[in-house]
């Protein structure tokens, strides 16, 4: 594999003076004691910086600067990102990205190219910017620099929180569950949440090897990959025990829960974790010891807390 532990290490020492150590958080979901871990208080709002600044600390940037394409989250963590290193930034996102995420990102000095129906149409937008440009992609799954940065959000959990059995990660195109996975090595069952609109990796898993999903549902801006990335799938076939599914109820009722429980304002993706044991698609083992990644809140605040 191309990401293993040791890359993971290197990755959190290189972006350690850029990026926050993310506390954890005790509490029940259900009736299930759990250990949050409280990623959406990420700089930008989501775990996503750690991938972009492994990338771009790893990369001889052109003049040209960077782009990305994005749902929105991915988006903000490079123009970030670039904003600290002294980069320019050009960020391709859908037409139907959350305003507070194009706000976001536009927030941090980046040019916003605003324009498809889907993050893959997006992407092939922003590839054909860059054949004009030569500015240095930043791809927000698929690239070993990425997901070695995605994982250390698992290297720190397990200092944090070295008992746990089980952790439920939110899935998209698979960027932080492959590198969290990557890092435990099988050390603890890792549990993949996708919203039922958008099961990339269950559909992979189960056929076999990546292929088109469905993409919809509340959560479709930050977890609605067309397909999961080539460099995780095989990280996910060795080392991800279980792939569940949730509907898109069941993920609005866990964004009011962690608002009502633990006054954390998780947009819909970073809430989709927690979903799985509200919803009880996923059911802990007696004795077992989860912890849940809270990875997102690039939300508008008052639909989640009702202000």
């Amino acid at each position: 594999m191309m990401i293993d532990r040791t890359s993971v290490a290197e990755a959190a020492n290189r972006i350690a003076p850029y990026v926050r150590h993310t506390p954890v958080m005790g509490g029940e979901i259900g009736d299930s004691p759990v250990t949050l871990k409280l990623e959406l208080l990420q700089h930008a709002g989501s775990f996503k910086p750690r991938g972009a600044f492994n990338r771009l600390l790893s990369a001889v940037v052109p003049a040209a600067g960077v782009i990305a394409a994005s749902g929105g989250n991915h988006g903000a963590a490079v123009a970030y990102a670039a904003r600290c290193l002294g980069l320019t930034a050009e960020i391709f996102v859908p037409a139907g990205t959350p305003a507070a995420k194009v706000v976001r990102i536009a927030s941090y000095g980046a040019r916003v190219v605003q324009g498809g129906e889907t993050y893959a149409e997006t992407l092939l937008a922003s590839r054909d910017r860059q054949d004009v440009t030569g500015a240095l992609e930043v791809h927000a799954y698929d690239h070993a620099d990425v997901l070695a940065g995605q994982g250390t959000v698992g290297r720190e959990f397990e200092s944090d929180a070295p008992d746990l059995t089980h952790i439920l990660v939110a899935t998209g195109g698979g960027g932080l569950i492959g590198g969290i996975a990557a890092w435990y090595a099988g050390s603890v069952q890792v549990i993949s949440v996708e919203p039922e609109g958008c099961p990339g990796l269950h559909d992979a898993l189960r056929i076999g090897r990546p292929i088109d999903a469905l993409v919809g549902g509340v959560a479709a801006d930050s977890l609605g990959a067309r397909q999961v990335g080539a460099l995780m799938f095989p990280i996910a076939q060795r080392f991800v025990s279980q792939a569940v599914l949730v509907p898109d109820a069941a993920i609005l009722a866990a964004q009011r829960m962690l608002w009502d429980r633990f006054r954390l304002v998780a947009e819909p993706g970073g809430a989709t974790a927690a979903a799985a044991l509200l919803s009880r698609r996923f059911v802990p083992p007696s004795g077992a010891r989860v912890g849940v990644v809270v990875c997102g809140a690039n939300t508008d605040p008052g639909k989640v807390t009702g202000g």
